[in-house]
């Protein structure tokens, strides 16, 4: 409602800049003031203007609100302070739009996007860092898709890197074990999760997660002599796995494919599926890199280096364009392909992404990998199926990677700007994000020993390699653990006091008490890593996640479940109510709410407010019917008098859902979102707890404080489901 709104307020300021001053201004700057006494929307476009048209703000802003006239959804506009313009909404009429459920914006400009994220190497459990890429790629791949994008969701796999090098080396060479001893490991893996065992039984990742924690100290562990041969044999086994076609390859495949298997698992339990997975042995056995080698020397952007510490290196100038007569050797120069001819890891993303964007003249094979409910994903395959779904060739795309690869990242997009794909570099969006850590109380009450040192501070990294950190599925378990002690305990009659129960009638079977536990878990753990912005780091904490109180899943999720029982006891339901206010206030049609709008906005001397000195101009077919019907007129009472001011806002805020989804994808930030969603549920307690909707004993006014409960249901459902969190029917 309010982006619509915010549209046709910019489009008619656009018409009267070009008929009055001959301008063509593409964007109108709209704000949101900080009190709804200054108004919904306010420009400074008259302070951007002042000085092309060599006019004081204040007169520029006044000549602007003479020539806007009426324009549906407003009362009318002032002008306030040194020349900012605000603008009132018609309640009424932006209330009425609100019923009706505003249409989502559609993206003309990203019609086909890959989103990448995820991408854990294939060599042991996945752990709570790599919660945060899945979660916050997940959502904003829902964002896109409700946007109208389409999108291809990608998980890039690294089978032939060293971390799964380092895994085939422990199996080998620390456990003595061959290609059949590690496929009876699977087997075993695979029976005793079918049996309902332990997961470090059961999870032949987690198997993993051991053993490469043991080989990475190995490494180190001998003498120099020793440590020097291990090293050899590091990369011995990495060049066997690259090359293919042998045994050490074909056991790092085995132990890669059953890793990521457990990885869509886990995921899967968060409600993150994925479309394709690409994996590195096929980038390199299809001979994607010949390919791009070839267009990257055609192109100028790789050169060969003839001295310095670069020599016999093919490099590619980092920043600039290199100078042709430079003197001297440009030691700076990111190297691609080494002097030994392998190539670097900048040199086999910069062909993926070739590929990603159509630009490469190559595909993959496609075989079907992992089913879920509803769609199949694919992987990657020197011999596919011909049959297969189509992708790549995306007109825009997302990496969700951690910041520590942006010079990576950097290097690929100036590649393709380099190689004449200046569009496709410019919808290219490094997806950055900070790490996760733990709080000192969370990795105590995880079992780790905790220094003096680190007790002191704010939080604590994680490694994988020293095998400190949890990994996702133990995490997820015992949030769910938690939870369902709480489920279970409202279920005795004695709740613990955290959690404040609702929708509980009748006692619950063990089935749905699992759920309901699930869905408060995963919410909580899906919010927390949502709600801060993607430059913070994460210190994660299991009483801050699970918490009921402050901005947390649960407390979004309580939200829901109370207005859920308000319909159940009122017996009625939000569709319902809503239909009949819809119904009522079509009845008064536009003529709702159009009143006089009077100057009584608040004087302030400050040049910078927006609220100062207010000239106020209303439309004149504002003015023409003031004889509204009655729905209509008590419509306006009650959305307009000062008491009600906390219902206007709850409605308001409903009405920014669109709003919002369009700063996120512009942004690249779902953190937007969740902000959105914490402050609506917020609104609504606070409208909650000052009004007695089943209790008003006029009519007209319960069947509007009704809709308004249904209207932020509604918002609050459809937030919650682009963040990944279900929304439980109790709690």
């Amino acid at each position: 409602m309010v982006l619509e709104l915010q549209q046709r307020l910019g489009a008619r300021i656009c018409a009267v800049l070009k008929e009055k001053y001959d301008l063509a201004i593409e964007n109108i700057s709209l704000e949101t003031p900080p009190d709804l006494r200054f108004g919904e929307i306010a420009t400074p476009i008259a302070f951007e203007l002042a000085r092309k048209l060599r006019k004081a703000p204040k007169i520029i802003a006044q000549e602007i609100v003479t020539a806007l006239g009426a324009i549906d959804g407003f009362a009318g506009f002032e002008v306030a302070g040194a020349g900012y313009i605000n603008a009132r909404l018609d309640r009424a009429a932006a209330v009425q739009m609100a019923v009706s459920d505003e249409a989502l914006p559609s993206s003309k400009e990203l019609l086909n996007a890959i989103v990448e994220h995820t991408s854990i190497n294939p060599n042991k459990a996945a752990h709570i860092g790599h919660l945060r890429n899945a979660i916050l790629g997940d959502t904003f791949v829902r964002l896109l898709r409700a946007a109208g994008c389409k999108v291809d969701v990608q998980n890039y796999i690294d089978n032939t890197g060293v971390q799964v090098a380092d895994v085939v080396v422990g199996f080998l060479h620390l456990e003595g074990k061959s290609l059949t001893d590690i496929q009876e490991i699977i087997r075993n893996c695979e029976m005793h999760r079918a049996l309902g065992s332990a997961r470090q039984q059961s999870s032949f990742d987690y198997y993993c997660w051991d053993l490469y924690a043991r080989t990475s100290q190995w490494y180190t562990s001998g003498t120099t002599e020793e440590n020097e041969a291990r090293k050899r044999l590091r990369y011995d086994t990495l060049h066997a796995i690259e090359r293919g076609g042998n045994e050490t390859s074909e056991i790092a495949e085995l132990i890669s494919t059953a890793v990521l298997k457990r990885h869509l698992e886990t995921m899967q339990r968060l409600g993150i599926e994925y479309d394709f997975l690409p994996r590195e042995s096929e980038i390199l056995h299809l001979k994607f890199w010949e390919a791009a080698f070839e267009q990257l020397k055609q192109s100028g952007v790789l050169y060969f280096e003839n001295e310095g510490k670069n020599q016999g290196c093919w490099v590619m100038s980092r920043a600039t364009e290199r100078v042709q007569d430079q003197a001297g050797p440009e030691d700076d120069a990111k190297v691609i392909v080494r002097s030994n001819s392998t190539v670097t890891y900048v040199g086999k993303d910069i062909a993926y992404h070739l590929w990603k964007f159509g630009l490469l003249g190559r595909d993959f094979g496609y075989k079907p990998f992992f089913a879920y409910p509803n769609h199949e994903c694919w992987i990657s395959a020197e011999h596919g199926e011909t049959q297969h779904p189509h992708f790549g060739a995306a007109r825009a795309i997302y990496n969700v990677i951690d910041s520590r690869q942006s010079d990576p990242q950097a290097n690929v997009i100036q590649a393709l700007r380099g190689m004449g794909h200046a569009a496709e570099a410019d919808h290219y969006t490094h997806f950055s994000y900070e790490m996760v850590a733990l709080t000192p109380r969370c990795a105590i009450e995880l079992g780790y020993d905790v220094s003096e040192e680190d007790l002191s501070r704010a939080y604590i990294e994680v490694s994988g390699r020293k095998g400190f950190g949890v990994k996702a599925d133990d995490l997820i378990d015992r949030l769910i653990a938690a939870t369902r002690a709480e489920v279970d305990a409202r279920q005795t009659g004695v709740p613990s006091g955290r959690f404040v129960l609702a929708g509980v009638g009748t006692a619950r079977s063990e089935a749905e008490r699992h759920r309901i536990a699930t869905q408060i878990a995963i919410g909580a753990l899906r919010y927390f890593m949502l709600k801060y912005t993607r430059n913070s780091v994460i210190a994660f904490d299991f009483k801050d996640a699970l918490s009921f109180e402050g901005e947390t899943g649960p407390y979004i999720q309580y939200a829901v479940v109370r207005i859920r029982n308000i319909f159940r006891k009122g017996g009625t339901t939000p569709e319902a109510v809503l239909a009949e206010f819809a119904s009522q206030s079509a009845a008064a049609g536009k003529s709702a709410g159009q009143q006089k709008v009077t100057s009584n906005t608040p004087q302030n001397s400050d040049e910078g407010t927006k609220c100062q000195d207010t000239a106020s101009v209303v439309p004149q077919e504002a003015q023409k019917n003031t004889e509204a019907l009655a729905p209509a007129a008590s419509l306006t009472a009650w959305l307009s008098s000062e008491e009600n001011e906390d219902i206007w806002s709850l409605w308001l805020r409903a009405g920014r859902f669109s709003l919002v989804l369009d700063q996120c994808i512009a942004a690249s930030e779902p953190a937007y979102l969740a902000k959105h969603a914490f402050q609506l549920a917020q609104e609504f307690n606070n409208f909650y707890h000052k009004h007695h909707i089943l209790t008003e004993e006029d009519v007209n006014r319960k069947t509007f404080l009704l809709a308004t409960a249904a209207v932020a249901l509604r918002e609050l459902v459809k937030a919650l489901s682009l963040l990944g969190i279900e929304s439980p029917e109790a709690m």
